[in-house]
């Protein structure tokens, strides 16, 4: 009898006697038998037709445990790298009591599932947390922050973090801020498809990573991800400026505003430098520190055509420190007419009562500018921090960051500064906009 997670052939009963071979999943349907095919998909067949089922391999159903180690010799000749594990789609596979992706893998299940890692580098895995990005709050960063600082301290050579794709921007542009002078590469790595899935970009992503950092002298907080569909290159590119531009595609990770660092080829593991201005190992000259404090009062607001003064009022009420506006174009918000006039009052108000408010652009390229429009500069003269280049998600944790650390006056002046690379120069049309 066949259970659930083994490998069957499934034969259908028609003149053709057609059969194929999957993983037996669960079925709320008493009248249904489903299977995951090798590529990843399900397929579903009516019992009634199903004339056979054959075991072709039971489920393994042994597991290892959370803080299981693997044993692997160390070669003198290969540098020593971290993999830390934070869960997401990077450590998923399917539950088959439930049918879906979940936080399964652990740190033991990434090496085991890429045993031509450790031909690149020593591999030695820590498990951090466990679980899907979009649930990971201020306090997981804190907790990841100050893993890595102590690795970072320890002389390893770089770190991989596998983390959930969702929110891995957002981490990769936090760890930025809150790791000063970080004098080794720590590189951030997810999968766009469960590590199950024949489609899955887990493996390359994470030998690609650590072929960069086996390589490189770069110093500093990057994300490694498929450079497009195909799996022939990844990008490493920069922690501040990186974005997740599609749902599900395997290049949805885009540099924005910016050039991606280098190029990493697969499997023959050759890096090209794209950017040769990145930070490297031996211009980080300070001691590394984590100033890992931050502010749990800080908001988005995203406008919209209508929107009330009450909306913004809220931030007041109920006393919230800082404030990200995205608005359109190159900085706007509806506070110009004679309707709106009221959406400028609450504002300055909100900011006369000690909150930051920085302002984006709805716009994915391009950046924000105070000088140009009457409306804009209107916005200035209130005291709205205009953000230049950075994009809403990036500006948000630059200013969680800051309002953790340093006081009003302070977080004001360093929101428009470039601390991590975050605000880049004006760059080229062609080098930034993309319809893909």
């Amino acid at each position: 009898m066949a259970n659930v997670g083994d490998k069957v052939k499934i034969t259908i009963n028609d003149q053709n006697g057609h059969s194929e071979e999957g993983v037996l999943m669960p079925s709320s349907d008493e009248n249904a038998v489903i299977i995951k095919l090798s590529n990843g998909y399900n397929i579903g067949f009516e019992k009634a037709k199903v004339s056979e089922i054959v075991v072709l391999e039971a489920a393994d159903t042994s597991g290892a445990g959370a803080n299981d180690v693997l044993k692997v010799q160390k070669k003198s000749s290969l540098p020593d790298v971290v993999i830390l594990h934070t869960g997401g789609t990077i450590a998923s596979k399917v539950d088959y009591k439930t049918g879906g992706v979940v936080a399964k893998f652990t740190a033991q299940d990434l090496i085991n599932m890429v045993p031509e890692i450790s031909g690149i580098a020593n591999i030695r895995t820590q498990m951090v947390f466990n679980m899907m990005s979009e649930d990971m709050d201020l306090k997981h960063y804190q907790v990841l922050a100050e893993a890595i600082c102590s690795l970072a301290h320890s002389g390893v050579k770089g770190i991989i973090v596998g983390h959930g794709t969702d929110t891995l921007a957002q981490t990769s542009a936090m760890i930025s801020f809150m790791l000063d002078n970080l004098p080794v590469p720590v590189l951030f790595v997810g999968s766009q498809r469960s590590s199950d899935r024949g489609s899955s970009d887990a493996a390359m992503n994470l030998i690609c990573a650590a072929r960069f950092i086996a390589e490189t002298d770069f110093a500093g907080v990057a994300v490694c991800m498929h450079e497009n569909s195909n799996d022939n290159t990844c990008l490493v590119l920069p922690g501040t400026k990186t974005r997740k531009m599609h749902t599900s595609r395997r290049d949805a990770f885009k540099a924005v505003n910016a050039k991606a660092i280098a190029r990493v080829s697969y499997p023959v593991g050759a890096v090209e430098y794209i950017d040769n201005e990145y930070l490297r190992s031996s211009d980080v000259k300070g001691d590394l520190v984590c100033l890992a404090n931050l502010s749990d009062k800080v908001g988005i607001l995203k406008t919209y055509p209508g929107i009330k003064p009450e909306v913004i009022r809220f931030y007041k009420e109920h006393g919230y420190k800082g404030l990200i506006i995205e608005g359109t174009g190159m900085g706007h918000a509806p506070t110009n007419s004679e309707a709106n006039k009221a959406n400028l009052s609450a504002l300055s108000e909100l900011i006369e009562s000690g909150c930051v408010v920085g302002v984006t652009s709805n716009c994915i390229n391009g950046a924000v500018h105070e000088h140009i429009y009457s409306n804009t500069r209107r916005l200035a003269d209130i005291g709205v921090v205009f953000c230049h280049d950075m994009f809403t998600e990036t500006a948000v944790m630059k200013l969680i960051w800051l309002l953790g650390n340093f006081d009003a006056a302070e977080t004001k002046k360093m929101l428009c500064e470039n601390l991590r690379g975050e605000i880049g120069e004006k760059a080229a049309y062609e080098e930034t906009f993309t319809t893909e």
